[in-house]
């Protein structure tokens, strides 16, 4: 995928704590979901796969009540699912397949959860290389003031006074 930002990202929100999510109204409306009656059936279906993959169903998909205007600046309360990037994978994978821009968000979300994925593993790779770092300087701390107390030989390490 190019650089262009995809409907996907276009609608993409974050909170006050930096986390990204998706707004299930938005997503209907991308997807091309006129009615979102029809849309909560997509919902369900991902919220089982969500269960059955043994994830926390509540840490992605998160229900608010929303208001939304109605014409001459009123307002109506609507309910609304907060989708973590993990929710919407499994929607668009449970979404209408007849829709090209289903496949579309299929690509994208595929794509980005393996960027993911990637990005987790090179954290983790950091981590422990950092974690090697800091044991070889203890342990060389710890040869030294072994060293000090008048550890010579290797049978002395193993010795107890």
């Amino acid at each position: 995928m190019s650089n262009e930002i995809t409907p996907f990202e276009a609608i993409r929100r974050t909170n006050p704590a930096g986390n990204e999510y998706w707004s299930s109204r938005d997503f209907a409306r991308v997807l091309g979901y006129t009615d979102y009656r029809n849309f909560e059936a997509v919902i369900e279906k991902a919220r089982t796969a969500c269960f059955n993959s043994g994830q926390r169903v509540e840490d992605h998909f998160v229900g608010v009540t929303e208001l939304i205007g109605i014409g001459k600046g009123g307002q109506r309360p609507v309910q609304t699912v907060m989708m973590s990037r993990y929710a919407c994978y499994l929607v668009i994978q449970n979404a209408d397949p007849a829709k090209e821009i289903v496949a579309v968000g299929q690509t994208y979300f595929a794509i980005q959860t393996r960027r993911q994925e990637l990005s987790d593993e090179e954290v983790e790779a950091q981590r422990r290389l950092t974690i090697r770092l800091e044991l070889r300087t203890h342990n060389s701390q710890l040869a030294d003031a072994a060293k000090g107390a008048g550890v010579v030989e290797p049978r002395d390490y193993a010795m107890k006074s």
